[in-house]
């Protein structure tokens, strides 16, 4: 079974086909990165924009690299939610009629599904349960996978998502976007312990949040600034990256210790290498085993929502002309 994937969530156009489940036949991902991060992060329209642009020619190369004809695709996926509404319609609007145009069944893909089956092109081996960590941009969600289409949410930030702290911790800091690559790499200079910053607690032991570690660097770069005072923003990036990825890690291994089962970490910022090897060391401490995403499925593509799709397919979890994207809906 071939299954071809779109996604358009946020500021990347990509398109995939991916064969019996877990084979990557292939997988092409045009980003706008470069042109966003002169705006210092991601314009709604421009992205929708260039989606439009790129889509038809993204699922030429997708279908050439892959050596599969339309004929050969056996259903569409497509990303329709969370995500940017106008990126989301335009992936969606294209799938639509791609599965009409090839009388082919059209499948509706959570975003955050997608992440999830990142981890089964990765690990061929990986089935579920599990508990899943899912760190990006605009998501942090702690998930129960029961099946694979079965999940259940047991915690996820309050406010600002992981990736949304990171971009905003490294804009305050002058080291540009996105923020969690370049957090990363001047951290290797810093001194983590440096500043003392606070580890926000939540009602529920399993939501996180990072509003007050954000607003309690931005209230020492200010403070700093008024004294005169010189601040190491290595030093402060190593500090802000410490209690954001121990905060992470202890929440994902006490959620697999309570439920007995073993770790999984994937989307954008799963490529933090500071997070993966807490994670991979506190699993080992507790005799789990841990999964991660490929660093080049990490990010968002559309290799993994043609994976989620095929679980929807054989669940019989089909979609209608009628489809639309949303900005937001719940697992």
């Amino acid at each position: 079974m071939i299954i071809l994937g779109v996604e358009t969530s946020c500021d990347e156009t990509s398109v995939a086909l991916v064969k019996d489940e877990r084979q990557i036949l292939s997988n092409i991902v045009f980003s706008q990165i470069e042109e966003h991060t002169k705006y210092g992060g991601i314009v709604p329209e421009i992205a929708s924009r260039r989606h439009l642009e790129h889509i038809s020619q993204v699922t030429s190369l997708a279908l050439k690299e892959s050596g599969a004809t339309p004929d050969q695709v056996d259903a569409v996926a497509v990303t329709n939610t969370p995500g940017l509404v106008g990126a989301l319609l335009v992936g969606t609007n294209f799938a639509k009629s791609l599965s009409y145009a090839i009388s082919k069944p059209l499948i509706s893909v959570h975003h955050l599904k997608g992440h999830i089956a990142s981890l089964y092109l990765t690990y061929p081996e990986l089935y579920p349960p599990f508990i899943a960590l899912v760190v990006s941009g605009a998501h942090t969600h702690l998930i129960h996978v029961k099946d694979y289409t079965d999940f259940i949410v047991l915690g996820r930030s309050v406010d600002d998502a992981a990736g949304e702290a990171f971009d905003k911790v490294a804009r305050a800091l002058g080291l540009g976007y996105p923020g969690g690559p370049a957090i990363s790499e001047i951290s290797k200079e810093g001194n983590e312990l440096r500043y003392s910053l606070p580890t926000p607690h939540t009602e529920n032991p399993f939501d996180v949040s990072f509003s007050g570690l954000k607003t309690a660097v931005i209230n020492i770069l200010n403070q700093k600034r008024m004294q005169e005072e010189e601040l190491s923003r290595a030093d402060m990036a190593a500090s802000f990256q410490k209690v954001a990825t121990d905060m992470l890690t202890a929440h994902l291994i006490d959620a697999a210790l309570e439920h007995k089962l073993d770790v999984a970490l994937c989307g954008g910022v799963a490529a933090n290498s500071m997070l993966r090897m807490k994670i991979s060391d506190s699993a080992k401490e507790h005799n789990i085993k841990a999964y991660f995403a490929s660093p080049v499925l990490c990010g968002d593509n559309a290799a993994m929502i043609a994976a989620a799709g095929f679980y929807e397919y054989t669940n019989g979890n089909f979609s209608g002309i009628d489809l639309n994207a949303y900005a937001t809906m719940s697992l």
